[in-house]
């Protein structure tokens, strides 16, 4: 069998490459996937792909691997970094992580070599399962390392295809199979923040594309203003951090586009503000559709699962009612759906 491994220079994806030689593969080549931002924007901040690249490289000449370098930055931008910038234009919360593994990882890297392997491994935490002709993606048993989140886009022919070594395995074990088998990189820290970004700030990124416009902050019950921000596409529903606001905590309960105002409310009102009933469209399901209407869905990645009743109100659109509010659905951003353990697939919150 012939295998792809996606080595980015971290810890997980390179105890992944180990595991399929522990296994007894030997037909694998490895590949570092070069994004767009470290030549563009590398001057808003440190540039982390040196070291990324210098920690592949070491990986795999430790086990005589072959690395491939594969250039993808115009694909990056096509497909996930100019969606971020629309999504930011119209006031939503984009998700760039999820499009970054179905239309890039999963995707851009699928149309440059699909041909040449038989399967295409990385370091995500999750678990392919083949069950009666169809591929079902399931939630890694470390909560909060899954990224089953993330990986809720992609189709049943990209998952297919699919090997995740590390899927079922603890954060702490995967630690310890680094040490067990001395990787140059066993004490390199996990990476944080979005895919695209590396070490650069997701303000710094914004800005440079959006730019700064003065707006005011207002709170939701009074309509006094309460402070000022430096343009609506830089905040989020549910928000809490970085309003500079006193006498808080505040949190921001909604947003006017035209006026660029911000609009806040107190921890003592926010409760108020909690949705339980929102809309998605454009489902994508991995496998199959929900086989009934009692499901559990994640809003962002992470741990917390919501018990929620779904109806379908047409083809593309559904009406998801959870049975506890919560304060930060957000238009833009991702719902994903659950039956038990096994990711069904998500949908874009309206």
């Amino acid at each position: 069998m012939k295998i792809a491994v996606l080595l980015s220079g971290g810890v997980d994806s390179s105890v992944a490459l180990y595991r399929l030689l522990e296994e007894g593969y030997t037909d694998i080549t490895a590949y570092y996937l070069k994004i767009w931002l470290e030549d563009e924007l590398s001057f808003m901040g440190t540039c982390p792909w040196e070291e990324d690249l210098e920690y592949a490289r070491a990986v795999c000449e430790a086990k005589s691997i072959p690395l491939k370098i594969l250039p993808l930055q115009q694909e990056y931008y096509d497909r996930v970094v100019s969606y971020t910038i629309s999504e930011l234009k119209k006031g939503r919360t984009p998700s760039p992580d999820i499009f970054c593994n179905q239309r890039v990882k999963f995707g851009a890297f699928y149309d440059k070599v699909n041909e040449q392997y038989d399967k295409v491994a990385t370091g995500h935490y999750g678990v392919v399962e083949e069950i009666e002709g169809l591929t079902w993606l399931r939630r890694s048993p470390d909560p909060v390392k899954d990224q089953s989140y993330f990986l809720s886009h992609l189709s049943q022919q990209q998952i297919g295809k699919i090997i995740f070594p590390i899927g079922s395995f603890m954060k702490e074990e995967v630690r310890a199979l680094a040490q067990k088998y001395d990787l140059p990189n066993k004490d390199r820290k996990d990476s944080q923040g979005i895919c695209f970004l590396g070490k650069i700030k997701y303000s710094d990124f914004v800005k440079h594309y959006l730019g700064e416009q003065d707006g005011e902050i207002r709170e939701l019950e009074s309509g006094e203003v309460l402070g000022h921000h430096k343009g609506f596409w830089f905040h989020t529903i549910g928000q809490r951090q970085g309003l500079g606001l006193s006498n808080g905590p505040w949190y921001v309960t909604s947003k006017d586009l035209e006026k660029n105002i911000i609009y806040v409310s107190s921890s003592k009102n926010v409760l108020e503000q909690n949705r339980t009933v929102f809309t998605v469209c454009e489902p994508n399901w991995i496998s199959r559709k929900p086989s009934g209407d009692k499901l559990t869905l994640k809003l962002r990645h992470g741990p917390r699962l919501h018990d929620c009743r779904i109806k379908w109100l047409d083809s593309d659109r559904l009406e998801v009612t959870l049975d506890e509010g919560d304060r930060g659905i957000a238009p833009g951003q991702f719902a994903v759906f659950y039956e038990d353990d096994y990711c069904l697939g998500g949908a874009r919150i309206e």
